[in-house]
């Protein structure tokens, strides 16, 4: 299960500075939500974590629909353009081990930026699902990419036989990213060196002719 947010109740913002504050709100807000969905998420909860009043947060955002926009953006930027700078490079298995390995780094001390992004809650239409979906969309574009382009120089791959490999793909991902959530502790880097050993064991003969092309 995710961790809990963390409170800071008590501390006071008075005096600081207008864009301090307002990311003092958002990150109490991506963890709000990130923890307990849309749905279950309450700005009243976010201006406690911030150490703020409720009406400052509709000063500031609006409503909690756009809080919670401003939130996602920031997140599924994030998540996409650390996913497409991982495209550089080589088509090979570390491709694959390159790509988590940013999404990795793009979620420490933020595991809530993925939940912000793969929200079940949200409503079903209306700018909240619109961005999510736009997100979701380009983070799968660039795996079926990737998986298009590794699968490539294999003649014997049937198109079926790529889009399951896409979706396994999509499954290992969420999978990764969901069993750091049950083990926390686990640094960004520490999390990248793992899927690397698991890789290198479920795949010795692929991942040691990728070492040595990376290494030649």
């Amino acid at each position: 299960m995710s961790k809990q947010p963390r409170t800071t109740q008590g501390v006071g913002t008075k005096g600081m500075p207008r864009k301090d504050r307002e990311r003092l709100i958002l990150e109490a807000a991506a963890e709000e939500f990130g923890v307990k969905g849309y749905a279950g998420g309450s700005t009243a909860r976010v201006a406690a974590l911030a150490g703020i009043t409720k009406p400052m947060i509709y000063e500031y955002f609006g409503s909690k629909d756009s809080l919670y926009l401003t939130c996602l953006d920031e997140a599924g930027t994030r998540l996409v353009e650390a996913v497409a700078s991982a495209q550089q490079g080589p088509s090979d298995l570390s491709r694959a081990v390159r790509t988590l390995e940013a999404v990795f780094r793009a979620l420490a001390s933020r595991l809530h930026d993925w939940e912000l992004v793969y929200d079940a809650t949200l409503p079903p239409d209306g700018p909240l699902h619109d961005a999510a979906t736009a997100y979701r969309r380009e983070l799968n574009r660039l795996g079926a990419v990737g998986v298009a382009e590794f699968l490539h120089a294999s003649p014997e791959v049937e198109p079926l036989d790529a889009d399951l490999v896409t979706h396994l793909w999509y499954g290992t991902v969420s999978a990764a990213v969901s069993w750091w959530r049950h083990h926390p502790e686990q640094t960004a880097d520490e999390m990248a060196a793992r899927f690397e050993r698991v890789v290198a064991v479920l795949c010795p003969d692929l991942w040691a002719a990728s070492d040595q092309r990376r290494q030649g």
